[in-house]
């Protein structure tokens, strides 16, 4: 199964502030808050801070990244939401953020953000430790459906892609239990432990 996940950049206002006040500052003049809504280590982190070191010399302001973790991406969001709209606070806006708009676990709605650039599309995927019982993904699905409930699955959090694909996985069978880290070292720990 291949689910296609893309990383989105999300921000308040685009071109700094309207109307007369434009005229009056160029943009940008100061440096650009950029919020990583997920943890250290992981893939959003990577893209935010090298959209941050690619879009300096070009914008000719740093844009300092900040990670603010929690609630499937939502505590960073939350905190974008709370900045003023004038361009200078951008975030990181993944699929597994997204998906927790219709799930009912986000305050806010999708009209609520700008959508500045689609950056990139990642898959995603299960993965076991390589010395671990399972060798194949039937191995793993085999044992779910024997075990039900007792496999656990390090995700990004409920509502997300990860917890949707566990979901499914259920629905055919092969049921599971999702546990949620919202920092993707913790994640990769987890299973690398074999406490996921």
């Amino acid at each position: 199964m291949k689910i296609v996940t893309g990383f989105v950049v999300a921000t308040l206002a685009l071109l700094g502030p309207i109307g007369p006040a434009a005229a009056q500052e160029k943009y940008p003049s100061r440096p650009i808050d950029f919020i990583c809504t997920w943890g250290t280590g992981g893939g959003a982190d990577a893209m935010a801070r090298q959209i941050g070191s690619l879009a300096q010399p070009v914008l000719g302001v740093a844009l300092p990244v900040s990670n603010v973790p929690g609630a499937s991406g939502n505590t960073g969001m939350a905190q974008l939401l709370a900045s003023k709209p004038d361009g200078y606070t951008i975030a990181v806006y993944i699929q597994d953020t997204l998906m927790t708009i219709p799930m009912g676990l986000a305050r806010y709605k999708v009209d609520d953000v700008e959508w500045v650039t689609r950056t990139q599309v990642a898959d995603s995927f299960l993965f076991v430790k390589s010395d671990g019982p399972f060798k194949t993904s039937q191995d793993l699905f085999k044992h779910a459906q024997a075990n039900p409930g007792k496999l656990r699955v390090a995700a990004t959090g409920f509502g997300t892609v990860d917890d949707v694909t566990v979901r499914f996985l259920e629905k055919k069978g092969s049921k599971m239990t999702t546990v949620p880290y919202p920092k993707p070292g913790e994640r990769y720990a987890a299973a690398l432990g074999g406490h996921a």
